[in-house]
């Protein structure tokens, strides 16, 4: 049997899925615009997209893709993200679902 080796990762792409209290849904979006703002910045931030639900206008998904690991862990200390995640918390309807995926190439 083969065994597949591992590859470097050349990107890391994040999947976070938020369900915003219904009564909170401007409040998120205008805190989710300037995270992405100041994301977009930062150096090693490839892309950061906000998407809506077409079923449910009170769930949304991040996208993000980012350059290494290294560029994450300086984004999370960045204070428009710290910001971010001190002030939606009470605006959430439950804790979010983040996904990390390490991919080696695009096909």
């Amino acid at each position: 049997m083969r065994t597949l080796k591992r590859r470097k990762a050349i990107m890391v792409i994040i999947h976070a899925h938020i369900d915003v209290k219904e009564e909170f849904r401007s409040d998120f979006l205008q805190l989710a615009r300037m995270v992405m703002q100041g994301s977009k910045a930062e150096e090693g931030n490839i892309s950061y997209q906000l998407y809506e639900d077409t079923d449910n206008p009170a769930q949304f998904v991040i996208l993000e893709e980012w350059k290494d690991l290294r560029s994450i862990k300086h984004h999370e200390e960045a204070p428009h993200f710290k910001a971010f995640i001190e002030e939606s918390c009470e605006m959430l309807s439950r804790k979010p679902v983040i996904k990390r995926y390490e991919v080696s190439q695009k096909l």
